[in-house]
């Protein structure tokens, strides 16, 4: 039995770590898509292309997200908006849109 718990733990694991590979894929396709959008003017519309190919899917899936309409749409307004995934992550940047946030609604 315990040998069973064991095995079940280390797949559970492996599992969480190829999510999160694939979660970094999907990070770096938002990455080139932003840096399209800057260069091109067209990072909207490659987002979305891969998003809705059969390897994007497939990558959407692996991560953990379902690769259906409404996430190619927030993946479009995330890279219409040109903020890097790496900035869009950290502390400061959540807390200048919070700031934001708070500074509108007091208005």
């Amino acid at each position: 039995m315990r040998d069973f718990v064991d095995g079940t733990a280390f797949n559970n694991e492996q599992g969480n770590r190829a999510r999160k590979l694939f979660a970094a894929v999907v990070l770096a396709a938002l990455d080139d898509a932003i840096a399209d959008d800057k260069k091109y003017g067209n990072g909207p519309e490659q987002i979305a292309r891969w998003a809705r190919s059969r390897d994007g899917r497939e990558v959407l899936s692996c991560a953990g997200i379902d690769p259906n309409e409404r996430v190619v749409t927030g993946l479009m307004d995330f890279v219409g908006k040109g903020v890097r995934t790496s900035v869009a992550l950290s502390r400061e940047e959540s807390e200048r849109r919070n700031a934001a946030e708070q500074d509108a609604r007091a208005a």
